[in-house]
């Protein structure tokens, strides 16, 4: 069976971490941003470690 393709829209989307955990930008960083505190910002701009549930799927894709 040929390998498996990783998935192009997920490997620009996540990262993966040395201990193996899935990491995600954060939404609500790409506009409006007058509006927002900036306390709100400097959060929203930080990563944010994926879900197990989550991190099963986006493995797959992948690839890991």
């Amino acid at each position: 069976m040929p390998k498996m393709k990783t998935h192009s829209g997920s490997k620009k989307r996540f990262r993966l971490t040395g201990t193996g955990k899935l990491m995600k930008q954060r939404a609500g960083m790409r506009h409006n941003l007058e509006v927002k505190s900036s306390k709100r910002k400097r959060a929203l701009n930080a990563d944010q470690v994926l879900s197990p549930a989550d991190s099963k799927v986006i493995k797959k894709l992948l690839g890991k």
